[in-house]
């Protein structure tokens, strides 16, 4: 199995990282990236792990659901993905990308947030 990382060039996307990385380490589970922003991997620090990207066959101008293609496609343990804090209303009006793959993956959903 292994574990998908929703990865984009952010504060909470490199949370998602950090966390990606510790888990595949733990677990042995192999690393599987799917940039949503255009982030090329080559470009971050994955700590010395192997790891494959999943762009699909081709790029919509839809990440999200490029990302959730790739979901039944690799069937990950679980997808990982960075999301900001918000207020308690924010909360109620979610409406963002996160909570779309939240929602719509056909896979467990780790949400992971900055420390600060």
């Amino acid at each position: 199995m292994s574990i998908l990382l929703a990865l984009t060039a952010t504060e909470p996307g490199e949370a998602a990282r950090l966390y990606a990385i510790e888990r595949a380490q733990e677990t042995g589970e192999s690393l599987v990236i799917c940039p949503l922003d255009g982030s090329e991997p080559a470009d971050f620090d994955f700590g010395g792990l192997a790891y494959t990207v999943e762009t699909g066959v081709h790029r919509s101008r839809d990440a999200v659901g490029d990302l959730i293609d790739a979901v039944e496609r690799v069937k990950p343990l679980f997808v990982v993905v960075g999301v900001r804090r918000r207020s308690p209303v924010g909360k109620m009006l979610l409406g963002s990308a996160a909570q779309r793959i939240i929602l719509e993956a056909n896979a467990p959903v780790v949400a992971v947030k900055p420390a600060n």
